[in-house]
């Protein structure tokens, strides 16, 4: 079985835009698209330590008609090759769906560990929402939380660490293994 780190989009690898409320937007294309400063380094030791790096990420604006599958799908080639994920995997759907890959449902993750042989027990997941480490303990995985001190609530139950970006988190995952 394998090692995985799970990363979040938009707040996580790339900067997430805020609204007038304070609630983190996806960049709207590739124009607007800012990797974090520290990602890409932080992935190159994260994968030096023989973790495999997988985005899992919510876009419900496809569902809701506000942006394309092409304009996610090329914002998410051009994360997956600046911070060298294996791949990003994607929910396009809204809450009202239902559907088991919308975080905080562990789909996403379930889904990638049963494709790549996955320990999820011994893997991480690494978000700047509730949905996302409430996805990463579904599954079975550590969790760390970076608060980007959106308005909404934190995780609860809270993550397992708390990290102020990728850089940080990083080092802690390599602490802990």
């Amino acid at each position: 079985m394998r090692r995985a780190v799970f990363l979040d989009r938009d707040g996580v690898l790339n900067a997430a835009l805020l609204d007038a409320r304070g609630r983190p937007l996806p960049p709207p294309g590739l124009e607007q698209l800012v990797i974090l400063p520290g990602v890409p380094e932080a992935c190159v030791r994260l994968r030096a330590a023989g973790f495999l790096l997988i985005g899992c990420t919510n876009q419900p604006d496809i569902a809701r008609g506000k942006t394309t599958a092409a304009a996610v799908a090329a914002i998410n080639a051009a994360v997956v090759q600046a911070a060298g994920l294996i791949e990003m995997r994607l929910c396009p759907h809204d809450d009202a769906d239902g559907c088991a890959c919308r975080k905080p449902r562990p789909g996403l993750l379930l889904a990638a560990a049963a494709a790549h042989g996955i320990d999820l027990r011994a893997s991480w997941m690494v978000g700047d929402r509730w949905r996302d480490v409430a996805a990463g303990q579904a599954a079975g995985c550590r969790t760390i939380f970076i608060d980007r001190g959106y308005a909404e609530p934190p995780p609860d139950p809270p993550a397992d660490l708390l990290a102020d970006g990728l850089p940080s988190a990083a080092d802690m995952i390599l602490e802990c293994r």
